[in-house]
């Protein structure tokens, strides 16, 4: 109950996030639903059509964990231990709060798809996608039911999970680690070809590689602004690149990813060798994932910002102008873009070139 109070009660700002979620969540679950009914119309090749539609679902996890962590009502402040908000209450409230705006972004999407298929009527557009649907095929009640729950339950378990009691993060992490996956994705790639389920599985890994690899390379992108006689400025923006690193680099390697599928993608169709996984669906799914990867970075990098509030105070007590905090911002951001740039580039080129071989 007081989860839902907390809820009910948030920053009009916390709430727009949490509708974000509603949204991503209806999407994916609208995407899910359409490749149930392709399913029933087309057996064969359903599955890896399904693998590419858990893509949506990664991403959308992703971002309700992002929301999560800047709830208010989930950060530790003095005085909530004593009202019974401990940091296992504090991660209930977060999983509860998930749960509630990915359960009715689902409910939405199996609104809209009902609507669309023409079951549910009064509406403008009834039965507008009865064909691409499959309206004539009768869609299993436990299948829907399930991949839609699918959703809630996968956000509410990683934002338990992230947002549980543990011990600071390491200034660098997993970056051989993920250059190994990286490297096993495209092997993958390579041995499977642009068809069957093995490029979504190789695309897989070369993701969450990247994505290990994030806050190595994040790291690596603040010692990078401090090298060759470092002023004030570029010591201010590197140190505190590095120390961000943990938390923006898994964010930032997903979002590399994201930018080299989609490169890989223009290429082969370029090439002829890349298909519609998901039918008339791919550009919208492809859209809610790039959003979904760029929603999650921005939001983790206020989640940063808040975190730093008290040492920007300290900095602005001692006279520091707002002027280059802002400056040692943009040398941050600058300093990731030209080097996150290329690696998505390489990537794409690699990933290309073991799909076409």
């Amino acid at each position: 109950m007081l989860a839902l109070r907390l809820v009910r009660g948030s920053h009009p700002v916390v709430q727009l996030r949490r509708l974000l979620v509603a949204a991503a969540s209806a999407g994916t679950g609208f995407v899910l639903l359409y490749v149930l009914a392709g399913a029933t119309a087309r057996p064969a090749g359903s599955f890896p059509r399904l693998l590419w539609a858990l893509v949506p679902l990664a991403v959308t996890a992703q971002f309700a964990v992002a929301v999560a962590r800047t709830d208010p009502a989930t950060r530790p402040r003095e005085g909530l231990d004593a009202v019974g908000l401990g940091p296992v209450q504090r991660v209930l409230v977060a999983a509860v709060s998930t749960a509630i705006a990915c359960t009715l972004g689902s409910a939405l999407a199996l609104a809209a798809f009902l609507h669309l298929r023409g079951e549910l009527t009064g509406l403008p557009f009834d039965g507008a996608g009865a064909g691409l649907l499959h309206a004539d095929r009768p869609v299993p009640v436990a299948a829907a039911l399930t991949l839609l729950a699918l959703v809630p339950l996968s956000a509410c378990a990683a934002t338990a999970l992230a947002l549980r009691p543990h011990p600071p993060l390491a200034p660098q992490t997993a970056l051989p680690w993920g250059i190994a996956l990286t490297a096993c994705g495209l092997a993958v790639e390579a041995y499977a070809g642009p068809g069957g389920a093995g490029m979504p599985a190789g695309w897989a890994l070369t993701a969450v590689g990247l994505s290990l690899a994030g806050p190595g390379i994040a790291y690596a992108c603040g010692a990078l602004v401090q090298a060759v006689r470092p002023g004030a400025m570029r010591l201010l923006a590197g140190r505190t690149l590095q120390e961000e690193a943990p938390r923006l680099g898994r964010p930032l390697g997903v979002l590399c990813a994201v930018g080299a599928g989609a490169l890989t993608a223009v290429a082969l169709r370029e090439r002829g060798g890349f298909g519609v996984p998901l039918g008339p669906l791919t550009g919208p799914a492809c859209a809610l994932v790039v959003l979904c990867a760029a929603a999650t970075l921005l939001t983790r990098a206020v989640e940063v910002r808040q975190d730093r509030s008290a040492t920007h105070a300290a900095l602005r007590d001692l006279g520091t102008p707002g002027a280059v905090l802002r400056t040692a911002a943009t040398l941050r951001a600058t300093a990731l873009v030209a080097v996150c740039g290329p690696v998505v580039w390489g990537v794409a080129q690699l990933t290309s070139l073991a799909l076409t071989r």
